[in-house]
């Protein structure tokens, strides 16, 4: 999944056709990331409805029990029996609405953020040195935000219910018994506390273990991504003896979490029953008639003992349930943090959300490329990798910029696409200058071909169509026909390939980036970064072939260290290493 998030050799456009719900409009609600989603509130007000039903309920217990034990009979109490029953099919009915309306509203909100991480890790620039590592970023939208379904569906209500319910309780009981309303009111202010002490521990001990995970996870796919060299280098046991160093040390961690969670637990479970035996105890000797004190008039009847008595349990459960779900706020808390750092982390891309009318003017189809005293550094503390570069390029000509590993072809291709800003000097696309604003609409004239083009697991003709509405069947079938990939299929009878082009040579891999650029009408330009690199002598041929083919009407230009290539095209530009000087 994150490969299509950091791969060069689609554009941004193409990659978010690619990746669902990675569009522009995802990534302007990053604003409202932080507003509470109404329907938690909605969720709250239910569940806090369906607790303070309770008390009616025990009103009606208590006068029950009250009348049968003055004398009365059981048919005094039919009609409070009926209403305890009806309560009670509401109460569970609005418990079990809220909690619905709860679990789709955190679901919801999950999947807005996931979207907003991904639309984030899509727009991030290839030259961008910053990035997160794939495995990481596939650990925090993938495995950790799951996290973020628990704390808003479970922990929000639960919040706002303890807020709420205990303050009702203690007004129905402060009338009856003041002493009763008292020992309730000193006893439940040392849960939160004591909760708040733990939380902070908690929450802290959660996010090592979530960042613990997503580098387990990084170092994981690296190193599966390297497993061949590492057995060439004989450096399986070293990556062993890590991997398992790294699992124990994640295992500690996650245990941390856990005996936090479940001492959490523990301290509230005591100060509860402590509230409880000690309301139980003022109430017992009352009715003994050992104590006297307590109420506004009068000894505590039997209704009004067992009221109090029906109410104290009631009066901490939401504290309870709100320790219950403590560890899922700890965790809740720390996924949304890791998702908001990769929705919020700057990206190096241009903006492409909107456009100037100063720069929306028609390009021509096969446009031309000027570049004016361009200044680029990878971050600001580095040293410039392109500076001070001038190069002009004619509408329609084919070049090769030449230059050895380092020297930044392809960081020229990438600010020419648009893929980061420079820091200084212009570039110009048919003579409208490459801004923040004109960025999407000039990069919609260009095709990228990378030394390896990512390839997606589905058909070879979704893999060429990409998602553009503006390419249909017969276009991926004259592009397939154009490259002769359609050779390939019939050979090796290939419907669908894997993931990264499991199932395709690297030449027939070249030959399918070639026919998205044929499919693509409206490509004036034509950016190729090392086409030839790694192919034997008889597929780089047939690659140059195509896409001279390919070319013919278009700009091109291309990076490259393969002679034949670049002798086959009309100009070779020579790239110096350090001083970035252009000379033909």
């Amino acid at each position: 999944m994150t490969a299509a998030f950091f791969d060069p050799d689609l554009t941004p456009e193409e990659t978010q056709k690619a990746v669902p719900d990675a569009t522009p409009a995802a990534r302007r609600s990053q604003t409202a990331r932080s507003r509470k989603p109404a329907g938690l509130l909605l969720a709250a007000g239910l569940q806090t409805a369906a607790a303070l039903i309770w008390i009616p309920q025990a009103t009606l217990l208590a006068f029950s029990i009250g009348v049968i034990s003055d004398g009365g009979s059981t048919m005094d109490v039919v009609w409070a029996a009926l209403a305890v029953l009806a309560f009670g099919f509401v109460r569970a009915a609005l418990d079990a609405a809220g909690a619905r309306v709860a679990f789709r509203t955190a679901r919801d909100e999950l999947t807005s953020r996931r979207n907003r991480a991904v639309a984030a890790l899509v727009a991030r620039s290839p030259l961008d040195i910053g990035k997160p590592a794939s495995g990481l970023a596939a650990s925090v939208v993938g495995e950790q935000a799951e996290a973020i379904v628990p704390y808003l569906a479970r922990f929000r209500p639960a919040r706002i219910k303890a807020s709420a319910v205990p303050l009702v309780i203690l007004a129905c009981v402060f009338p009856v018994s003041w002493i009763a309303g008292l020992i309730l009111l000193v006893t439940a202010p040392l849960i939160p506390i004591f909760m708040a002490l733990i939380g902070w521990r908690a929450k802290a001990a959660s996010e090592k273990q979530l960042a613990e995970t997503g580098g387990l996870n990084a170092f994981l796919l690296d190193r599966l991504r390297g497993l061949a060299t590492i057995r060439a280098l004989g450096a399986v046991d070293i990556t062993a003896t890590r991997l398992r160093a790294d699992a124990d040390s994640l295992r500690k961690r996650t245990m941390a979490v856990l005996k936090i969670a479940f001492l959490s637990s523990a301290v509230l479970e005591l100060f509860a029953a402590l509230g409880v035996a000690a309301t139980a105890v003022y109430i017992g000797f009352s009715l003994l008639g050992s104590i006297d004190i307590g109420t506004w008039h009068g000894r505590l009847s039997l209704a009004q003992g067992l009221f109090i008595l029906l109410l104290a349990p009631a009066f901490f459960e939401p504290l309870r349930e709100l320790s219950a779900v403590w560890h899922d706020r700890a965790n809740g808390e720390a996924a949304l943090a890791a998702l908001d750092a990769l929705s919020s982390q700057g990206a190096a891309i241009l903006d492409t959300d909107e456009r100037d009318a100063s720069d929306d003017r028609m390009v021509l189809a096969a446009p031309s490329v000027q570049i004016d005293r361009l200044i680029f550094r990878y971050a600001p503390d580095l040293p410039a990798v392109i500076d001070k570069l001038g190069l002009n390029v004619a509408a329609g000509e084919h070049v090769a910029l030449w230059g050895a590993s380092g020297s930044g072809k392809t960081t020229i291709l990438s600010l020419i696409a648009g893929l980061a800003p420079q820091e200084a000097g212009v570039i110009r696309i048919g003579g409208v200058p490459l801004t923040k604003n004109s960025a999407a609409p000039l990069r919609q004239r260009m095709a990228w071909i990378g030394q390896r083009p990512h390839i997606f697991s589905g058909s070879l003709k979704r893999n060429i169509g990409l998602g553009r509405a503006d390419i249909d069947d017969g276009a991926i079938d004259n592009a397939v026909r154009a490259v002769r990939l359609d050779t390939v299929i019939a050979a090796n009878e290939i419907a669908a390939v894997g993931e990264s082009g499991l199932g395709l040579s690297g030449g027939e891999a070249l030959r399918l980036a070639l026919a998205r650029v044929a499919a693509n009408r409206a490509a004036g330009i034509i950016l190729a970064d090392e086409p030839t690199a790694h192919l034997d002598a008889a597929t780089a041929a047939e690659v140059t072939e195509a896409l001279l083919a390919l070319a013919k009407g278009r700009t091109l230009i291309v990076a490259t260290h393969d002679p034949l290539l670049a002798s086959r095209l009309d100009r070779t530009i020579r790239l110096e290493t350090h001083h970035k000087e252009i000379a033909a």
